[in-house]
C-alpha cells in the first residue's frame, strides 16, 4: 500500500467547481463506483463533503490507467491531477462538481477493499438493520447517515453557542454515582476497592443540577449522557444524550421564555426554518379530553368533542349502556372525508373494539342529508345539535365512540392519528410546539398500593394544591411541564422543591421512610437546609430532536454507534463475558 509521502488534500471531492479549471490538485477518499467506457476508466471518488469524476485514461497516462484498471469499490486512494471543464453536454447535474472532471498524473492507492456486503447508494429499507448494524463503519459511509451525523453536529454547536450567550455555565456531572433507581432499573458498576459496593451510571443528572442550584451556580446546562436499564424501542436506547438545563429564581413562564428561544435558534441554525413564539399551552386535562394523550399532534386540528348530554337521549343501545356505567360519548369532525367508503368504515370500527370501545360510528352531513347506520336511533332536533356542536357542514364526516372515559379518550385519540395517516389529511404546517402543564403531581400504582410520582420525586406541587396532599393527593397538580413536538414528547421538567420540609412529605407520599430518604438522597435533603433558592429545569431528548430534524423514524438512525431493541451492540459484539480474574477481583461470582 501507498504512503501520503508529503501529498496533503488540497480539495475535498465536493469542492471543485469549473471556475477551478486547469488548476493541479490533490483528491484524496474512497472509490463510490467504478465505470469501464472503451478503455477509459471513470471513477467518482468520494469524501463525506462529496464526490468528483476522475478519468482514467491510458492515452494520457498509462501508469495511473494501469495501476486504477485493479482496483475497485470502497478502495481508499489519492490522485494528484488536473481539472478539467466538462462540456455542456457532459455535465452532470447530480453532482456539485458536474461541471468538472479530474484527469490524474499520479495515483495513490492507500488500502484495499473487500466486496462490502451490502451497496452504500441503498436506501436504509433496502439493507436489513441487522446487517447496517454489524458493519455500522460502512453504515456510515452511506450519504445519508453522513448528513445525519452532520445535522446532529450542527444541533450541538447551536445549543452550546445559545446558553452560552445567555450567561449559562456547561457543567459536567458525575458518570458514577449513587444507585437511585426510581421508575427504571439503574446500570451498576461493581467497585474493586469496596467490594459488594455499587456505583450506578445516571438516569439523569437531577439531584446534582439541584445541588448546583444550592450552590449558587444560577444558571447551568449539559449535553449528557443518560442511562437506563428498561425496554427498548425505536425512540429508547439504554444510553441515550438530554440537553440538561436548571435556572434559579425563575417560575414556569421564565423556563417556557428560554426554551422557546433555543427551539428558535436551532430551528434557524439547523433546518434554515423559522418557527414563532410563543407556543401554545394546554393543560393535561385539556390535551387528554380533546387529543387522548398527552403528547398530541397538533399538525392537524381534529379535536374530540364531549357530546354525552347531546347523544344520551339517543335510543341507541351502546351510547345507553356507556352513559349508564359513568361513561362519556366523544366525537371527531374529520372533515370532508366523503372518500371514506362502507368498507374503510368497518375496518376502523373493528379496529375501535381492539382499543377496548364498543366500535365507532359514522356519520356523513351528504348533499342529500345525512347518512349513517345509526341515524334512526336520534330524533332530528338531536341530530341538529349535535352536528353544532361539532361544527359539520356538507361533506363533513363523523366519527363518534362511546365508553368509560379512561378507554374512550386515548381510543378516539389513536383513532383520530390513523385516520389522519390512512387517509393521508392535509396538514396545516409542517412543526407544531406545545406545552403541556399542569399534570397530575401523583399517580397511583395499583400493584404496589401506593402513589408514585407522575415526573420525580423533587417536582413540586402548585401552590394552590398543597394542601390537597393531606387531603386528598391524586388531584393535586405539579409545577411540571412538558414540550411537545408533532406528536413527540421531546422535553420535560418542573419547578423544583426547594423546601426540605415539603421534600420530606413528598418522600412520606410515596412510602419512602425516612431512612431510605436519606440513604437515596441525604445529599440533597442536606443542601436543601443551607439557603436553597426556588429553582426549576428541563431536559430535552436530544436523540429524539435529531431524529425528527433528519425525518428519520429511529434514534438509532441518528446515534452512530446504537444498540438494537434487545440492547446488543451487533458491530463489537457487546455485551460480552468477563475474564473470570476480573469478577475475582471484584468480589463477584456469576450464577446462571
Amino acid at each position: 500500500m501507498d504512503r501520503l509521502e508529503g501529498w496533503h488534500r488540497t480539495h475535498y471531492c465536493g469542492d471543485l467547481r469549473k471556475s477551478d479549471n486547469g488548476e493541479e490538485v490533490i483528491l484524496m477518499g474512497w472509490i463510490d463506483t467504478m465505470r469501464d467506457h472503451g478503455g477509459v476508466i471513470f471513477v467518482d471518488l468520494r469524501d463525506r463533503y462529496g464526490k468528483t469524476q476522475v478519468v482514467f485514461n491510458p492515452e494520457k497516462n498509462k501508469d495511473a490507467y494501469e495501476k486504477a484498471s485493479e482496483m475497485k469499490k470502497e478502495y481508499v486512494i489519492g490522485i494528484k491531477g488536473i481539472v478539467v471543464e466538462r462540456s455542456p453536454e457532459m455535465v452532470n447535474p447530480k453532482l456539485s462538481t458536474g461541471e468538472i472532471e479530474v484527469f490524474p498524473g499520479e495515483l495513490k492507492v492507500f488500502n484495499a477493499s473487500k466486496a462490502v456486503p451490502f451497496n452504500l447508494d441503498e436506501s436504509s429499507d433496502a439493507i436489513s438493520e441487522e446487517l447496517r448494524l454489524k458493519y455500522r463503519y460502512l453504515d456510515l459511509r452511506r450519504p445519508i447517515m453522513q448528513r445525519n451525523l452532520q445535522i446532529r453536529h450542527r444541533f450541538y454547536q447551536s445549543v452550546r453557542k445559545y446558553f452560552d450567550e445567555l450567561g449559562f455555565l456547561e457543567i459536567e456531572t458525575p458518570m458514577l454515582m449513587k444507585s437511585t433507581p426510581e421508575g427504571a432499573r439503574d446500570y451498576l458498576v461493581p467497585s474493586r476497592i469496596f467490594r459488594g459496593k455499587f456505583y450506578a451510571l445516571p438516569q439523569s443528572p437531577q439531584t446534582y443540577k439541584q445541588v448546583l442550584m444550592v450552590s449558587g451556580c444560577d444558571k447551568y446546562f449539559q449535553i449528557v449522557k443518560c442511562f437506563r436499564d428498561e425496554d427498548l424501542r425505536a425512540d429508547r436506547q439504554p444510553e441515550f444524550t438530554q440537553i440538561d438545563v436548571e435556572m434559579s429564581f425563575v417560575e414556569e413562564e421564565d423556563i417556557f421564555s428560554v426554551m422557546e428561544g433555543l427551539m428558535i435558534r436551532v430551528f434557524v441554525e439547523v433546518l434554515n426554518i423559522e418557527i414563532k413564539a410563543p407556543f401554545p399551552i394546554l393543560t393535561y386535562q385539556e390535551a387528554i379530553s380533546k387529543y387522548g394523550t398527552d403528547k398530541p399532534d397538533l399538525r392537524w386540528e381534529l379535536p374530540m368533542e364531549d357530546i354525552t348530554e347531546i347523544a344520551r337521549t339517543a335510543d341507541f343501545p351502546v351510547f345507553k349502556e356507556a352513559v349508564g356505567k359513568d361513561g362519556i360519548i366523544v366525537c371527531i369532525n374529520l372533515g370532508n372525508l366523503a372518500q371514506i367508503s362502507r368498507r374503510e368504515m368497518d375496518v376502523l370500527s373493528e379496529q375501535a373494539v381492539k382499543l377496548g370501545t364498543k366500535g365507532a360510528f359514522f356519520i356523513k352531513i351528504t348533499e342529500d342529508g345525512i347518512s349513517s347506520s345509526i341515524k334512526k336511533y336520534f330524533k332530528e332536533e338531536t341530530l341538529n345539535r349535535l352536528l353544532e356542536k361539532c361544527r359539520a357542514e356538507k361533506g363533513d364526516v363523523l366519527i363518534l365512540m362511546a365508553e368509560k372515559k379512561d378507554a374512550v379518550l386515548p381510543a378516539m385519540g389513536n383513532m383520530r392519528m390513523e385516520i389522519i395517516k390512512r387517509f393521508n389529511l392535509p396538514r396545516k404546517t409542517d412543526y407544531v410546539h406545545e406545552w403541556i402543564t399542569d399534570f397530575p403531581i401523583l399517580e397511583f400504582n395499583e400493584e404496589e398500593n401506593r402513589f408514585q410520582a407522575m415526573h420525580h420525586p423533587f417536582t413540586s406541587p402548585k401552590e394552590e394544591d398543597i394542601w390537597l396532599l393531606d387531603k386528598d393527593p391524586a388531584k393535586a397538580r405539579a409545577k411540571a411541564y412538558d414540550l411537545v413536538l408533532n406528536g413527540n414528547e421531546i422535553a420535560g421538567g418542573s419547578i423544583r422543591i426547594h423546601d426540605k420540609s415539603l421534600q420530606e412529605k413528598m418522600f412520606r407520599l410515596l412510602k419512602i421512610g425516612e431512612k431510605e430518604a436519606k440513604l437515596k438522597f441525604g445529599f440533597l435533603l442536606d443542601a436543601l437546609e443551607y439557603g436553597a433558592p426556588p429553582h426549576g429545569g428541563i431536559a430535552f431528548g436530544f436523540d429524539r430532536i435529531a431524529m425528527i430534524f433528519t425525518g428519520t423514524k429511529s434514534i438509532r438512525e441518528v446515534i452512530a454507534f446504537p444498540k438494537t431493541n434487545s440492547a446488543v451492540s451487533l458491530m463489537d459484539g457487546c455485551p460480552t463475558e468477563v475474564n473470570p480474574e476480573q469478577l475475582k477481583e471484584l468480589g463477584i461470582k456469576i450464577v446462571v
